[in-house]
């Protein structure tokens, strides 16, 4: 039995709402890495396959592992610039598979989650993948959201307040333990609010292992956009480099381990160069926006050693999660008060 996902179940679903969609007996597995929301890859017995999503099993928090918006961003993105999964079609009902779901295209390519992974790529191939990647984020900051039909997808208006206030909400409702120097973080990063430009869409977890490669080393589709709205892209830009580079002094390899400056990818301050660039933008406040990436990936780390802890958590590579919350906002300290990148 695959945990999360009854296949008597979604068969019956199935035949009375997507008849011809998937003829018979399915099998699924559970694809390893993600540790929200859960994402598996179904094969019918004729050698098709295709990709399910549903949010996490127990300790759901308010407003996160939205199935509809992320479904919704995907969609609308199919005929852009931004690679992503073609989407085949949504269930909204609960008593499905407890929770609602969608069905995607399985895309093929690789997901570099560790260094293991990447260790053989070199240093041309290494820089070709990491361009791809900070092109794809700087053409998705690119769109306009009106013209897909995501006008409405979000209030840029107060954003980062917002977002501020909605983290510091997730940090409560996972709080089982004193985590130092957290609510001195949240502190600075109210005091110190940034003025948004233009509003973008925003992927909210954009990294390398949140994107399929293809075979030419460009990125094939980028995937898990749970956290996708419409506010400042720049808190897509400060996360993506807390993963880029800061992650490597974590515990445990607890959330990715793949970019190696060794293997020959490079800094992060070339990719923000790059998208600088790209998008002519000033990137003077980035800091802040590093210290809340490091602030948001704290409290999603909480959330997900909670789980763990409560035995709601599939697959594996959770059990340092915990460990890493702490030196996370020790990170985005030291951010606010930096003057590099």
């Amino acid at each position: 039995m695959t945990p999360g996902l009854d296949l008597a179940s979604l068969r019956a679903y199935l035949d009375a709402e997507h008849p011809g969609f998937a003829d018979g007996r399915l099998s699924a597995e559970v694809i390893a890495g993600g540790k929200s929301n859960l994402t598996y890859v179904v094969r019918t017995d004729d050698g098709r396959s295709w990709i399910l999503r549903r949010p996490p099993l127990g300790h759901v928090l308010a407003t996160a592992h939205d199935m509809s918006r992320e479904y919704r961003v995907m969609t609308a993105l199919g005929g852009t610039r931004v690679p992503v999964p073609g989407t085949h079609f949504l269930c909204s009902d609960p008593a499905v598979l407890g929770a609602p779901f969608y069905v995607m295209k399985n895309v093929g390519g690789v997901v570099y989650r560790s260094a293991t992974e990447t260790s053989g790529l070199g240093s041309e191939r290494a820089h070709a993948i990491a361009d791809t990647l900070i092109d794809v984020l700087a053409d998705l900051h690119d769109v306009d959201p009106s013209a897909i039909g995501l006008a409405d997808f979000g209030r840029p208006e107060g954003f980062l307040a917002r977002q501020l206030s909605r983290w510091h909400k997730q940090l409560d409702a996972s709080r089982t333990r004193e985590l130092d120097g957290m609510d001195e973080l949240f502190g600075a990063l109210v005091a110190n609010v940034p003025i948004s430009g233009p509003a973008a869409i925003v992927h909210g977890d954009y990294r390398l292992d949140n994107v399929i490669v293809g075979a030419d080393d460009r990125v094939a589709a980028v995937l898990d956009w749970e956290m996708a709205t419409l506010g400042d892209p720049l808190t897509d830009l400060g996360l993506f480099l807390v993963y880029w580079q800061n992650l490597a002094q974590l515990p445990g390899g607890a959330l990715t381990s793949a970019v190696d400056p060794a293997i020959g990818f490079p800094t992060g301050s070339a990719l923000m160069d790059r998208y600088a660039h790209r998008r002519s933008i000033d990137l003077r406040s980035l800091p802040w926006y590093v210290a809340f990436g490091c602030f948001k990936l704290a409290v999603i780390s909480e959330g997900i050693y909670v789980r763990h802890k409560a035995g709601q958590t599939v697959g594996a590579g959770f059990d340092h999660m915990g460990d890493v919350v702490v030196p996370l906002v020790q990170q985005g300290r030291a951010a606010l008060t930096s003057t590099e990148l």
